[in-house]
């Protein structure tokens, strides 16, 4: 059985939007000087665009094209962060689907934020990225790496407690969601780029009733809340068992409830 795509709550997803963006910020500084004046960009999976809206910040004299394949998503960016840009450049949405976008035209940077975990076989699409890029561009991202944390375990345990197999086989995936950073190093330097890749574990401190549930709902449980969307009932039921396991695993302390969460980098620059 295999899953449906999943439907997407830009608001939901925006509620942890500062979050979020720290480790698109922690890549970006690592990508060094692009070699076109000004430079072509594209940002694959962007989601509402507030965080590709970060790299007029860096090139302001850009053209920066965010793709996603989530009407809602697209929705919110084109009407929140679309036109020209304070430095002369432009920042246009479009809808992609990242499993086969192929550049068009040479890019500076091609760059994906919290995507690519979400597209089998990723690494497969490198070589057509690579190519795409001009003598001196870079491909950048970052892919979750925590799918081992209680977050994203106990979620599929209980996907596949004899209540919810049935109903949900094949929803979430896991063992190919994202590779090793070494993984990545072998690949890009495979694909003659020089590349940096590195790991960073995070220890957000979030805020509120539930903060860990109310993160995954914007992210990794998209997939169950869209799998179970006919049924109301149902999709209560699930999220009802699975709030309770989060508050064992992620106890809230004095000053709010620690959420470790892993991201893995990857920055390559083509030779030229």
């Amino acid at each position: 059985m295999s899953a449906a795509a999943p439907t997407w709550d830009p608001a939901q997803y925006l509620r942890h939007a500062g979050h979020r963006a720290r480790p698109f910020a922690d890549l970006l500084a690592r990508v060094p000087d692009l070699p076109g004046t000004p430079p072509r960009i594209a940002d694959l999976g962007c989601g509402p665009g507030n965080v590709t809206a970060l790299l007029a910040d860096r090139w302001p004299a850009a053209r920066i094209t965010g793709y996603d394949n989530s009407p809602e998503m697209l929705d919110k960016a084109h009407v929140e962060h679309e036109g020209p840009t304070p430095g002369g450049g432009r920042l246009d949405f479009s809808h992609a689907d990242v499993r086969t976008w192929t550049p068009e035209e040479p890019y500076d940077l091609i760059v994906s934020n919290a995507t690519l975990q979400w597209v089998p076989g990723h690494t497969e699409r490198f070589a057509d990225w690579v190519a795409g890029l001009k003598a001196g561009g870079t491909l950048a991202f970052q892919v979750p790496g925590n799918f081992d944390a209680p977050s994203h375990r106990l979620m599929r345990d209980l996907a596949g407690s004899p209540r919810w197999r049935d109903r949900l086989a094949g929803t979430l995936r896991h063992a190919d969601a994202v590779r090793t950073p070494e993984a990545y190093l072998e690949h890009l330097t495979g694909l003659g780029c020089t590349a940096d890749v590195w790991e960073t574990t995070y220890v957000h401190l979030l805020q509120g009733e539930d903060p860990v549930l109310d993160w995954v709902k914007g992210t990794g449980l998209r997939p169950v809340l869209t799998a179970l969307a006919e049924d109301p009932e149902a999709r209560e039921g699930f999220v009802a068992e699975y709030r309770e396991a989060l508050r064992a695993a992620y106890p809230a302390g004095p000053h709010g409830t620690p959420f470790p969460f892993r991201r893995v980098f990857a920055v390559a620059r083509k030779e030229g």
